[in-house]
């Protein structure tokens, strides 16, 4: 069956574009070629930073023919009517249509019409130019004396040739004629801009792919990225040395080059002073240069480059020239950490941290508009951090001090250049000027974890900050209403709530978090109405507009309309939300947390796990399935009457129990009641549950035996409240009612 061959050939293509690029044009081609009738066997799509190619194997000819039954107007409908079927029909006259039976309409006219399918090229010669002049860029551009036209075709840089060709293995494929703005589809490509420009005539795929590779063309992405991993690796090897591997860097480097050609520079040692992560950002910022180790695991004054050529001379010169800006940047960076360390003479604090925290404060860099500033914010994570302290095991005042500099090094040169490295500038400072390791280290890692596959910190200090940063994220927001919406999440607060749970569980905290919650909630309430006293006073002196006065005044009354413990309630929901979206990766049942969420004060996450798992190992159990089903049998009862306005929540009196069943089931469930809550109080879930199996036979025995409503109204109460007795019982461990299934 015939293939499709497309290439898009450009100036440039960015290599932070490629991989999208090359995507969305497999999609929208192969998605209209569906649209039109021509399934295909598979599709491929490539991208190099001049070209964008998309392969189409298993294609047909020509469209199938098509039949369509088309209805129109009843029998003896208006000469308009009919008129209007004809034409829409393509019809000459009447005597081309059929009449059929239509129920209550009668004889109705229907047309057949018949299409018979087109030929591929010619729908191909179609399909493509309204989608590549509608093509995704994220930035694209127009060129040329064409470029003053409205509708002048935008590329992502100009376009140079097109190549499309259509045919069988077995033939001579044709070009797909088409054009975009003077640019007309051909058969021919070009090859590597320096090493082999010349133009290259293309049948199909094997031998377009066989001719780019003469032609110092490697078409495919992940070829690339392969050859510059495994050359890297041995050229590292061969001066024993190893690679520090950087998959962010190859996918960026392959998309740099056409055909990859590794080679090594070097620095002085010198520079090997300033931190090795420096070196490494500098060199990765600025050159898209890899790194190297020793093999004893300090960082070597020699990288790797990738050039886009063969040179003449080895690469010696490229490699040269590489290693003079690298220099240079490294000079730059040794300037940072020098300046860095040194002191501000505008500020008094006798330490460069505390001095750059200063800077921080007298900046007012604002956090939020409506939380303030970095500094106050430092200060509210700093007394968290400190209240966080005796729980997480930590010294108050090392952890209270690793958050007040915490943020420092958000003014320094060196963050400044290079974002990426805030938190760990800020460890290497407090290191050089004397704080305790335990200091440094809550610096570096309060940040941590940023995702699913980083690490959590375990040091107690790290542990506090680490918390207190997120919590004060997270309840800062809250206190603004400005909550996650839908898949919006402008402030990462999912990912602040995920990293509260994983450092919680993670390091089996025991954390009251609706109660550190509301009491925070209530000093930035504090903070936010002083704040807005402050304006609201300046705003009258200042001869404010009564209406403007009067709307902040509201504003303030409005934020404090929700209470602080209803803030607090509604962030522990989300925690909840959170907590749920960690254990289901990890194969925990969703109703399981919500039934242990239901039960009342449950913000210890440590123990709501703990619950989980006991819960989620008895209901596997036939005891755990069989005291669930006696638990609803007995829960649906109480709920049908509770809905007449009844209330069974009162003590049943021993002295009405009849039946031995009854008794029986009140004997047994008095013990149970019993060990099972001092259980839960001990925090042994597990034998709590065990506990609790021990009704079930009675329970069972009892809904064969016993008529719950009862003919004597007495004994109905009664026995009803045995069986709220019984859900009490249950309740504690966890809510049943919301276990699924």
């Amino acid at each position: 069956m015939p293939d499709l061959l497309l290439e898009l050939f450009s100036e440039e293509i960015p290599a932070r574009m490629q991989r999208q690029a090359a995507e969305d044009l497999k999609r929208l081609v192969t998605g209209a070629l569906v649209d039109a009738g021509l399934t295909y066997e598979g599709a491929q799509s490539f991208a190099t930073p001049r070209r964008l190619t998309l392969h189409v194997v298993g294609l047909p000819a020509a469209q199938p023919d098509r039949r369509e039954e088309r209805k129109g107007p009843r029998v003896g409908a208006p000469e308009a009517a009919v008129a209007g079927f004809l034409k829409s029909a393509g019809l000459q006259s009447l005597d081309q249509a059929r009449k059929v039976s239509d129920g209550k309409k009668g004889e109705i006219y229907v047309a057949v019409i018949e299409r018979p399918g087109r030929a591929t090229a010619e729908l191909i010669a179609e399909i493509l130019p309204p989608i590549l002049r509608a093509f995704p860029w994220p930035k694209s551009m127009r060129w040329g004396a064409g470029s003053v036209k409205p509708d002048a075709l935008r590329w992502v840089r100009p376009l140079r040739a097109i190549l499309c060709t259509f045919g069988g293995p077995h033939e001579t494929p044709q070009v797909v004629p088409f054009a975009l703005d003077g640019v007309a589809s051909g058969d021919v490509t070009y090859g590597h801009r320096f090493m082999a420009p010349a133009a290259i005539h293309v049948r199909r795929f094997e031998d377009y792919v066989a001719s780019l590779q003469k032609a110092k063309v490697v078409l495919d992405a992940e070829r690339r990225k392969q050859i510059i991993l495994a050359d890297a690796k041995s050229l590292a090897l061969a001066h024993g040395l190893e690679l520090i591997e950087d998959e962010g860097l190859l996918d960026e480097v392959a998309g740099l080059v056409e055909w990859p050609v590794v080679l090594m520079g070097e620095f002085e040692p010198e520079f090997l002073a300033i931190p090795p992560e420096v070196i490494r950002a500098t060199i990765r910022a600025n050159q898209k240069c890899f790194v190297l180790r020793e093999a004893d695991g300090r960082l070597a004054n020699r990288f790797l480059l990738v050039s886009n050529l063969i040179a003449s001379d080895g690469g010696k010169a490229i490699a040269a020239g590489n290693g003079r800006v690298v220099r240079a940047r490294l000079s730059d960076a040794r300037h940072f950490w020098a300046t860095d360390l040194g002191d501000l003479p505008d500020y008094t604090a006798d330490k460069p941290l505390d001095q750059r925290l200063a800077k921080l404060k007298a900046l007012n860099i604002v956090f939020h508009e409506k939380l303030g500033t970095q500094g106050e914010r430092v200060e509210r994570i700093a007394a968290l951090a400190r209240a966080l302290a005796p729980p997480v095991g930590c010294v108050p005042e090392l952890a209270e001090r690793a958050a007040q500099l915490c943020k420092a090094d958000l003014v320094t040169e060196m963050v400044g250049e290079f974002p990426e490295l805030q938190g760990l500038m800020g460890r290497y400072y407090a290191t050089e000027q004397g704080e305790d390791v335990n200091v440094a280290q809550a610096i570096e890692e309060h940040y941590k974890p940023q995702g699913p596959g980083d690490r959590v910190p375990t040091s107690p200090e790290s542990i506090a900050v680490a918390l207190a940063d997120k919590l004060d994220t997270l309840v800062g927001f809250w206190a603004i209403d400005e909550k996650p919406t839908g898949s919006k999440d402008p402030y990462a607060l999912r990912r602040a709530a995920l990293g509260v749970i994983r450092i919680v569980l993670e390091n089996e905290l025991r954390l009251p978090l609706a109660t550190i919650a509301s009491v925070h909630f209530e000093s930035i309430y504090n903070a936010i109405v002083e704040q807005s006293e402050v304006a609201l006073r300046k705003l009258a002196e200042r001869g404010g507009s009564v209406s403007l006065v009067v709307g902040v005044g509201k504003a303030l009354t409005a934020f404090g309309d929700r209470s602080v413990d209803t803030r607090a309630i509604d962030l522990m929901a989300f925690f909840a939300d959170r907590l749920k979206v960690h254990l289901r990766d990890k194969g925990a049942r969703h109703d399981l947390i919500d039934a242990v969420f239901a039960l009342p004060g449950q913000d210890d996450l440590l123990m709501i796990v703990r619950r989980v798992e006991a819960l989620g190992s008895f209901l596997e159990s036939d005891d755990g399935k069989n005291l669930l089903a006696g638990y609803r049998r007995a829960a649906n009862i109480l709920k049908a009457e509770e809905k007449k306005g009844d209330d069974f929540a009162g003590a049943f009196e021993p002295a009405l129990l009849q039946q031995p069943e009854e008794k029986a089931l009140a004997e047994a469930l008095e013990t149970s009641a019993k060990e099972a809550a001092a259980a839960a109080v001990g925090e042994d879930f597990s034998a709590a549950m065990r506990s609790l199996s021990t009704l079930r036979p009675h329970v069972d025995a009892f809904f064969v035996a016993v008529t719950v409503n009862a003919d004597d109204s007495a004994l109905r109460v009664n026995r009803l409240r045995l069986l709220g007795r019984l859900r009490d019982a249950v309740h504690t461990v966890a809510d049943f009612s919301r276990i699924a299934g």
